[in-house]
């Protein structure tokens, strides 16, 4: 059967394909007196809090389960709009939203209405790799632009200046980021998009981790530039709703009836139980819980740095939000005698009963030196990662 050019272009990602190898080892182990301990899959290890599943048992027991708008309950437009206004302090009117299925389904519906085959969008190198991908898929390039720990692995101005080129359309940022947790000053962001409109391009914006900002200079939304800063969101993390497979995107008005389009011929609507249950989401009480679990987020990323910082797995840039972190791991291959990330994580796995992230996934500016750990587990889970890592590394 003769394959897509399209379908070949798009690489494995393989975080999966080490999560497959990852749950083989811990059949062998799960009978052993170390379980496989799981920091290689970004979803927190929370579920989503009483309020929320009781409004999606409500939805299926009294039917509300037949198909929505494309772009969503107008209600949820509104409860999304209201956050915004909240806790951010920005003005989203509710028009400008469109209700997704999950922030995969909002990237691809902004790469398919805005890119033309050929046209560039510069992204950092690391980079979360499915998002080259819906690049790829919409017959786009993605340019990846090798960052540093100076520049918090986040594009610059003046980066974005010199990568710029004719066929060049746009950027796809992400603040915070995976895999390295940290996000893009604001300052730096409104000097990136002054740019980029200069160019009439474009600026996607991935905040799927917003919500789980630590510091107060970089938890704002890029949607206090302007309007036409296109917002990518997720009800996944912060608000712990992964395989809800919902999420939402915030355009200029004139670009929503191109998104709705495309949506009504793609996806029809998101899953309507998911979208009664995320109304609860805004709830005072589960908004409470929510910042709770932030806060347990925050000691668990206090707790696991310094940990390997001092087993050698330095941090170079402290993450200021989401629940990674980008640990270079140059020091450990040595001592273990692995040539880099990619056989350490099997190493890891084989020797430690510790599932990590390679940075083979993420690009190919020195992101084989790099391993990503998830801190989404429990405080004793990473207690005890962090105990069996540090007797190998010394």
């Amino acid at each position: 059967m003769r394959i897509s050019s399209r379908a070949r272009r798009i690489e494995p990602f393989y975080v999966m394909e080490v999560a497959k190898a990852a749950s083989q080892y811990a059949r062998e182990f799960a009978h052993s007196q170390r379980p496989m301990i799981f920091l290689n899959i970004g979803e927190p290890d929370f579920t989503a809090p009483p309020l929320v599943q009781e409004a999606a048992a409500r939805a299926i027991r009294d039917g509300a389960t037949q198909y929505t708008q494309a772009t969503g309950l107008d209600s949820l437009r509104e409860r999304i709009s209201q956050w915004y206004a909240q806790r951010f302090r920005v003005d989203v009117p509710a028009r400008r939203i469109v209700v997704t299925a999950g922030a995969s389904a909002a990237l691809q519906l902004a790469c398919l209405a805005l890119i033309d085959a050929g046209d560039e969008i510069l992204m950092p190198d690391p980079s979360y790799p499915c998002n080259r991908h819906f690049v790829s898929a919409a017959e786009g390039r993605a340019v990846l632009v090798p960052t540093s720990a100076q520049e918090r692995f986040q594009l610059s101005a003046a980066k974005v200046r010199q990568a710029w080129g004719e066929r060049t359309r746009g950027v796809l940022l992400a603040s915070p980021s995976n895999p390295t947790g940290t996000s893009i000053h604001p300052d730096e962001l409104r000097l990136i998009h002054e740019f980029v409109r200069s160019k009439d391009g474009i600026t996607l914006l991935d905040e799927i981790y917003l919500g789980l900002s630590y510091d107060e200079t970089y938890g704002h939304t890029g949607l206090a530039i302007d309007e036409h800063v296109i917002s990518i969101n997720s009800f996944s993390k912060y608000f712990n709703m992964t395989g809800w497979r919902l999420g939402w995107m915030v355009v200029p008005e004139a670009l929503v009836p191109v998104i709705e389009r495309l949506a009504q011929n793609l996806f029809i609507c998101p899953s309507t139980v998911a979208q009664h249950a995320a109304l609860a989401c805004f709830e005072p009480e589960s908004i409470a819980e929510y910042e709770r679990r932030r806060s347990e987020f925050q000691a668990r990323r206090d707790f696991f740095i310094p940990a390997l910082d001092a087993m050698g797995l330095t941090v170079p840039v402290k993450p200021d939000g989401a629940f990674y972190a980008w640990a270079d791991c140059t020091q450990l291959c040595r001592t273990l005698g692995v040539a880099g990330s990619w056989e350490l994580a099997f190493e890891l796995m084989k020797t430690a009963h510790v599932a990590v992230t390679p940075g083979r996934d993420f690009g190919s500016a020195d992101t084989g030196n790099f391993i990503r750990f998830s801190t989404a587990s429990a405080m004793e889970q990473l207690q005890e990662a962090a105990a069996r890592l540090m007797a190998l590394a010394a």
